[in-house]
């Protein structure tokens, strides 16, 4: 189930928090170093010229390894802790209005942010932080497993978008999201039980 943070402003009885980005905006602080917060992904180590020998397997190359062991690591963090995701003004099937979402290149990706200083800084560069943003809190396992299904098409999540570098994107790739919606899975013989 959702769980929502914050007091309501709206109507009394509706649940959904509201926030006034505005208030936000002086308090802004520019996106997060990767010291605090979030980990940096390992720096690449520096590399003489190559020499007329094979490259390395994949497999073999420890700065590919250190960022796949990176990203799994953040995402076990995302999956475990609860974001912010603003609501849209489309139907949604949790909601009367749908999660705030946008498209890129045929994949939908729910925007997710980590606090409401990251959804303000989003609101800032929209030119949008005037007006009130109404937002659920949902756990990042939730998207992933339950939101990223429903959405009926190739879907992500993207996690503090405005932040540049110090964002995330979490493609609906196996490992990912469930395998039945990530766009990698094996594609079976038709008629072919897997």
């Amino acid at each position: 189930m959702f769980e929502y943070g914050g007091k309501a402003s709206g109507p009394p009885g509706n649940g959904v928090p509201r926030s006034r980005l505005e208030d936000y905006a002086e308090m802004t602080a520019p996106p997060r170093e990767p010291s605090e917060g979030r980990a940096a992904p390992p720096a690449p180590e520096p590399v003489a010229a190559p020499e007329p020998v094979a490259a390395p397997a994949a497999a073999d190359d420890p700065e590919a390894e250190a960022r796949r062991r990176w990203f799994a690591d953040l995402l076990e963090e995302f999956r475990r802790t609860a974001v912010l995701v603003p609501l849209g003004d489309g139907p949604g099937p949790d909601s009367e209005r749908g999660l705030l979402t946008a498209d890129l290149g045929g994949v939908r990706f729910i925007l997710a942010f980590s606090d409401e200083q990251a959804l303000s800084r989003y609101a800032l560069a929209r030119g949008e932080y005037h007006r009130e943003w109404a937002y659920q809190t949902i756990l990042g396992s939730r998207l992933l497993d339950v939101a990223v299904p429903a959405a009926g098409m190739p879907c992500g999540v993207a996690l503090d978008c405005a932040d540049g570098p110090d964002g995330a994107v979490f493609p609906p790739v196996s490992g990912v999201v469930p395998d039945e919606v990530a766009v990698d899975r094996e594609q079976g013989v038709p008629g072919e039980r897997r």
